[in-house]
C-alpha cells in the first residue's frame, strides 16, 4: 500500500508513456466509462427532468470527493502544507470539479450553460488526461495512486459529458456560446495569474509537459507571450467548431426525419 500511494517515492519504474500497460488501463476505463454512460442513460429515458439529473449528483459528489481525497494524501506526501497549491482546479480537466457540481445542482439557464460546458470538455478531457498524458505516464508507474486517481477522474468527466448528450439533456444554445466562452476566459485568466505568481503550468499555458500542447509550443519556440495566447485562442476555435458540427448534425437529423 505504501508503494501504491508512492511514499517514500515509487520504486518501481514507470512503463513509459503510450506503453503496452499504460494503452490497456486507460483502456478499461475508458470502456467502463463508457458502459456506464450508455447503461445510466437508458435508464434515464422514461425518468422526469429531476430523476435524470440523479446520475450527475453522484458523479459530482464523486468526483470532488476523489480530488479532495488525492489533494490531502499529496499534502501528507509531500510533507509540504502548501502543496494543495500544485492542485487548485485550473487545469482543463479539473475545472470539470466545478462545472460538474454547479450542472447537478442548479436551475434554469445556469444548468443550460454548464450543462453545455459539461458536454464540450468533459470526454475531450477524458481522453487527454488518459491516452495524451504523457506528463503522468511518462512519470508514474501506471498502476499508481497518481495515475489511477487521474484516470479515474477524467474518465468521471467524460462519462458526465457523454450521459448529458445520450440521456438528452444538452442543449448547445448558440446563446449559450458566449457565455461558454467567458468560463473558459475566466479560468484561463485565473490559471495565468497562478501559473506566474506560484510558479506553475495550469491549462498548461507556460508549457507542454509531454502532452499534445508540445507540438504548439515548439511551433513558437517557447514564447512566452504567443504561446499562452495561442493555447486560448484554441480553446475558443475548438468551442465554436463544436457548436457548429453539433447543429449541422441536429439539422440534418432533422431534415432526414421531415423527408
Amino acid at each position: 500500500m505504501s508503494e501504491f500511494f508512492g511514499f517514500g517515492e515509487y520504486e518501481r519504474p514507470a512503463e513509459g508513456y503510450l506503453s503496452w500497460q499504460h494503452l490497456l488501463f486507460v483502456s478499461i476505463l475508458m470502456v467502463i466509462m463508457i458502459s456506464a454512460a450508455i447503461l445510466s442513460s437508458f435508464w434515464a429515458k422514461k425518468k422526469e427532468e429531476e430523476r435524470k439529473n440523479f446520475p450527475m449528483i453522484i458523479t459530482a459528489i464523486a468526483i470532488d470527493s476523489l480530488e479532495l481525497f488525492k489533494i490531502i494524501l499529496l499534502c501528507f506526501r509531500s510533507q509540504d502544507p502548501l502543496n494543495w497549491l500544485m492542485d487548485l482546479p485550473l487545469f482543463l480537466c479539473s475545472i470539470q470539479l466545478i462545472t460538474i457540481p454547479v450542472a447537478s445542482f442548479s436551475k434554469g439557464r445556469v444548468r443550460e450553460i454548464t450543462r453545455d460546458f459539461v458536454f464540450l470538455f468533459g470526454l475531450l478531457g477524458a481522453v487527454l488526461g488518459t491516452y495524451f498524458a504523457g506528463n503522468n505516464y511518462g512519470t508514474y508507474p501506471v498502476l499508481s495512486f497518481d495515475n489511477v486517481i487521474s484516470g479515474i477522474t477524467h474518465c468521471l468527466s467524460g462519462y458526465a459529458s457523454l450521459y448529458f448528450i445520450l440521456a438528452g439533456l444538452v442543449t448547445l444554445k448558440w446563446k449559450n456560446m458566449p457565455f461558454t466562452m467567458v468560463i473558459m476566459t475566466l479560468f484561463c485568466g485565473l490559471a495565468y495569474i497562478a501559473d506566474i505568481t506560484i510558479p506553475y503550468n495550469y491549462m498548461f499555458l507556460m508549457r507542454g509537459d509531454g502532452t499534445p500542447y508540445d507540438i504548439l509550443y515548439s511551433l513558437v519556440n517557447g514564447n512566452q507571450v504567443i504561446y499562452p495566447l495561442l493555447v486560448i485562442i484554441l480553446f475558443f476555435v475548438y468551442i465554436a467548431v463544436f457548436y457548429l458540427v453539433y447543429h449541422l448534425i441536429v439539422n440534418a437529423i432533422e431534415k432526414r426525419k421531415k423527408a
